[in-house]
């Protein structure tokens, strides 16, 4: 849980070091190719006049800028494009915090181990909150333990590691929560094209000056290299964030930004619907094998992970090379994203190979028996 010790890059380091094969399911790194109109983007960058090759924008391309805010329903002013959601959540709880009195940030538990990492790194405390057996944070939870120490909650939905998916009562308490303590909601939902539910709700739909949403294109675009993210952002809060992101990076990248500009414009429901159609299939082959050995875990409603239990094998680090060495199959510990969770292990289905690691698992489950 601290941000100088980045399990992610150990397990895969470890996972890339095995003598055998391995099926990777650490990342989050989509397997399926991005859409055709992102690919003639970059093409047709490569022949633009020579200005182009130069600084961007700061706050992002104007043209990018006013599709996004098309698209959410909110003047253009208010994004900010940054390097991935990363960048985009980082600078949100940076300004949050030096807008707001408190240093307390509540997460959920488990959580997603770059918020608690990045919190510590703020010089801020977080309170962890437990979700409940299906992976949901209950309001009521947020709220009985939100006080006027508390400067930021942060939530993720479709969630990652749980897959929960927040509706529109959930995010009205959230951010009437925040508004009652003084605190900002950051709600990153970055995962928002994988809902399976229908019941997602972006923060957005709610007005007020104390929450941010940040997100980015690098899942649903199958993208994660190019780094392209923004941030949706109160009044109040635009200068300070744009000031801090300037400082930081300067600028993003101008071709990957044309060329997600680009994509956004040609290209239609197909490509994200046949994307969580894949989704959808892997996460029912991947159940059914946890329900034929007895595993406990969490069905997603929305993303692309599992969290699952095996009897006696707790998710620990330790645990998590073993089933690499002995199983072939390269998950991430619980431990990594908490408390609650930490003899679990989750696993990511942004891989073609689901059905070889449930092969996999079932044989290192019955072999164990």
């Amino acid at each position: 849980m601290e941000y100088d010790r980045p399990l992610f890059y150990h397990v895969m380091k470890y996972a890339a070091a095995s003598q055998r094969d391995t099926v990777d399911m650490v990342s989050g790194n989509p397997d399926w190719g991005p859409p055709d109109a992102l690919r003639e983007g970059l093409i047709d960058y490569a022949d633009s006049d020579p200005s182009q090759f130069q600084y961007p924008p700061s706050e992002g391309i104007s043209p990018l800028r006013r599709e996004i805010a098309d698209r959410r329903g909110v003047e253009t002013e208010r994004v900010i494009v940054t390097n991935g959601a990363g960048e985009a959540n980082h600078l949100s709880m940076a300004t949050g915090l030096a807008a707001h009195s408190g240093t307390e940030v509540l997460l959920a538990d488990p959580v997603y181990p770059y918020y608690s990492g990045r919190t510590t790194l703020l010089g801020a405390t977080p309170t962890f909150v437990p979700v409940d057996e299906a992976g949901q944070l209950d309001p009521d939870d947020v709220r009985e333990r939100a006080s006027e120490e508390t400067a930021l909650i942060v939530v993720n939905t479709p969630n990652n590691p749980t897959g929960a998916v927040y509706g529109p009562d959930a995010m009205t308490e959230f951010v009437a929560i925040a508004k009652a303590n003084d605190a900002l909601l950051v709600s990153d939902e970055v995962y928002d094209h994988f809902d399976y539910t229908g019941e997602f709700e972006s923060a957005l739909s709610i007005d007020s000056d104390h929450r941010v949403v940040t997100n980015s294109f690098s899942k649903s675009l199958g993208i994660t290299g190019f780094r392209v993210g923004y941030a949706v952002l109160p009044e109040r809060l635009i200068e300070a964030v744009r000031t801090r992101h300037m400082l930081t990076n300067v600028a993003g990248s101008r071709p990957a930004q044309r060329a997600v500009y680009r994509a956004l414009r040609e290209t239609d429901r197909s490509y994200y619907e046949r994307n969580r159609d894949r989704l959808r299939e892997r996460i029912e082959t991947f159940t059914q094998t946890l329900d034929a050995i007895g595993a406990d875990y969490t069905r997603p409603d929305g993303g692309f992970y599992v969290l699952a239990r095996f009897e006696e094998f707790p998710g620990t680090l330790e645990n998590t090379k073993r089933l690499i060495d002995e199983a072939g199959v390269a998950g991430m510990p619980g431990e990594a994203f908490g408390q609650t969770r930490a003899d679990w292990l989750r696993f990511a289905l942004v891989t073609p190979r689901v059905e070889d690691a449930t092969t996999r698992l079932e044989a290192f489950v019955s072999g164990r028996s």
